[in-house]
């Protein structure tokens, strides 16, 4: 009965989703009238994302295009973090999107902090860009994951691993 029972915590985006997504969004401006003979790109290159588009009107539309796409394929919308918007050439406009993967070392010490915070019978601890809590009691661990779900940190969590 002394067994240790762990999960972990962690922010991923599955990428395949989000080219998925994208393809849609492509889909879709080539379709609607308000787009007929402009042009707008949607670029992904590993964790960024590059929107150009001819103005900024068409610029927030093919992102809130995006977004209704990314949400429908259950991506985390709050793990994309907007740069500003920038001119491009031929008085276009671009925006980078930044997809962060993982937990970053700040909110990884604060998620910590606020399981140390609990009380309960757990222990926490950092791994690269997860958390991983270990207790004996798994009682105490579904309690760490209803707290962790209510709490903002920023980004969307997953808990994985559940043993």
């Amino acid at each position: 009965m002394a067994t240790e029972s762990s999960f972990d915590i962690v922010s991923k985006v599955n990428m395949q989703e989000v080219d998925n997504a994208v393809n849609q969004t492509l889909k879709e401006i080539s379709q609607r009238y308000d787009f007929k003979g402009s042009h707008s790109e949607i670029v992904v290159d590993a964790d960024n994302m590059k929107i150009t588009a001819e103005d900024d009107y068409k610029l927030k539309s093919v992102i809130e295009i995006l977004k209704t796409k990314l949400i429908n394929r259950k991506v985390p919308v709050r793990n994309l973090d907007y740069s500003k918007i920038e001119e491009a050439s031929g008085g276009s406009k671009r925006q980078n999107i930044k997809i962060k993967q993982g937990i970053e070392s700040e909110a990884a010490k604060k998620i910590v902090k606020d399981i140390k915070g609990l009380n309960l019978k757990v222990q926490a601890q950092i791994m690269s860009d997860q958390v991983r809590v270990t207790g004996k009691n798994k009682d105490d661990l579904q309690k760490v994951i209803g707290f962790l779900r209510e709490k903002d940190y920023g980004l969307e969590l997953q808990f994985i691993n559940y043993r």
